[in-house]
Parts: structure tokens; C-alpha cells; sequence
């Protein structure tokens, strides 16, 4: 069993795609998670599983035969993608800085075609297993967060650097 984070794209951001965290400790726990924790209301996972792979395509085909819509899913290791952050240090509001998470392999590569200003104070940086995505001055009027969402935002899932640490946190030991 490895420690593991699942992160459910796009549920509980309005109306549509409502899907309870108790449901979703129990599809969890169904597909053979253990340790089961869930991280505020936004479909964020940490547990214990066989096989990460597995259990994300589980709870992709739990999510349409049990609550009627489909959503993406990723569950993966996160201790590596939190060490390899380059903008940590920048993080005095962490909600300005953005890990995105490729739900597809080649998604990283394609960061380097976003185009933003980069004589600005935003940057981008494409790692191993994640983009950081520094937005200095907040992302209501980011043009860094607009121009990654226009580009690649369906190819990606994302989650604020606090939630990401309480994620680490969360996983079992």
C-alpha cells in the first residue's frame, strides 16, 4: 500500500457536479482505500492504496455510475511535486501560488507554449509531475492564471499551495 493524494477535477466549484466528501471517503473506501481523509469540500483525497493508477480510474467510473456525471480524476504521490515547488520560498500568500496537475502525461510539456509576460513579476515553471504557477498580485486579474486557464485548464487540475500542504499533511504515514 503506498501513501497517495486523489484529486477529483472540477466537483463542488457550482451547482452541477455536487458530490459529497462522505460519498466520496466511501467510493474510496469501495475501491479498496485505507486511511481515507478527506481536505476541505473540493473533491481532494489522501489514503493509503495499491495502486494509484487504479484507484483514479476507479473513482472516475464510481463517479458516473454513482452520481450520474463524470469528472476527471488524478491520484498520485505528492511528497516529490511539494519538495520540487520553486516558488515555495514566494509563498507569503499562498494562495497566489497554483501547483496544476496534468491529467494527461503530455500536458507539462505544453506549458511551454503559455504565453504571459515574462519580464513580469508572474512565473511559470513546468517540473517533474506539476507546474508552479506564481501569481504575484493575486488571480482575479492574473494574467498568467488567465492565459494557462485559456491554453490548458481542461488538461490540468489545480489546487492552491495551502490546500496542496494540508493534502501532504493529510496523507497517512
Amino acid at each position: 500500500m503506498e501513501s497517495c493524494v486523489a484529486l477529483i477535477r472540477g466537483i463542488n466549484v457550482g451547482k452541477a457536479k455536487r458530490l459529497a466528501m462522505a460519498d466520496l471517503r466511501r467510493i474510496a473506501e469501495a475501491l479498496g482505500a485505507e486511511s481515507v481523509a478527506t481536505v476541505l469540500n473540493s473533491g481532494n483525497l489522501a489514503c493509503r492504496h495499491r495502486s494509484a493508477p487504479r484507484l483514479a480510474a476507479g473513482l472516475e467510473a464510481a463517479i458516473v455510475r454513482d452520481c450520474g456525471f463524470s469528472a476527471r480524476a488524478l491520484a498520485l504521490g505528492l511528497e516529490a511535486i511539494t519538495a520540487g515547488n520553486p516558488y515555495a520560498d514566494l509563498a507569503a500568500d499562498p494562495a497566489r501560488l497554483l501547483v496544476a496537475f496534468p491529467l494527461e502525461p503530455s500536458a507539462l510539456a505544453d506549458c511551454a507554449g503559455v504565453a504571459y509576460d515574462k519580464a513580469g513579476p508572474e512565473r511559470l515553471h513546468a517540473g517533474d509531475g506539476a507546474a508552479y504557477l506564481w501569481c504575484a498580485d493575486g488571480l482575479r486579474d492574473s494574467p498568467l492564471a488567465a492565459a494557462f486557464a485559456k491554453r490548458l485548464g481542461e488538461r490540468f487540475t489545480i489546487r492552491n499551495w495551502a490546500t496542496t500542504l494540508k493534502l501532504l499533511q493529510a496523507l497517512p504515514r
